[in-house]
């Protein structure tokens, strides 16, 4: 599994009028960030984008699966759904499924940080 530069910095041109959009190598793909939040990853030149509660549906709705990956004999899902085909053959397509995505990451964020408490050093 590997992404292709070539179809990175294609993402990476089209995403542009997001802001500055940022591609990370991580395992045998890469995320792009925006604003220090991943809200895509892209794996076998495939993009997936963030999914929560908010935007599912209408990844669901076109039938786009979300990533797995097999993970101790199990196939795992993770909150990132296929990108729809037609959303690739233009920037202006794939925009709105992009702010979607980074707006789910943005949800993800504020809950996560809810839920987490600050970590404290160990006192002696």
């Amino acid at each position: 599994m590997a992404a292709s530069r070539e179809y990175v910095d294609y993402l990476l041109e089209s995403l542009a009028p997001l802001g500055p959009v940022v591609g990370k190598r991580m395992f045998s793909g890469v995320g792009l960030f925006l604003d220090g939040l991943m809200f895509a990853i892209v794996i076998d030149d495939q993009l997936w984008l963030k999914a929560d509660d908010l935007n599912r549906g209408k990844f669901t709705a076109l039938d786009l699966p979300p990533f797995t990956y097999p993970r101790q004999g199990k196939l795992t899902a993770l909150s990132y759904y296929r990108a729809p085909d037609e959303s690739l053959d233009a920037p202006h397509a794939l925009l709105p499924w992009a702010r979607s995505a980074f707006a789910a990451a943005l949800r993800g964020r504020d809950v996560e940080g809810r839920r987490r408490p600050p970590r404290r050093k160990p006192t002696a």
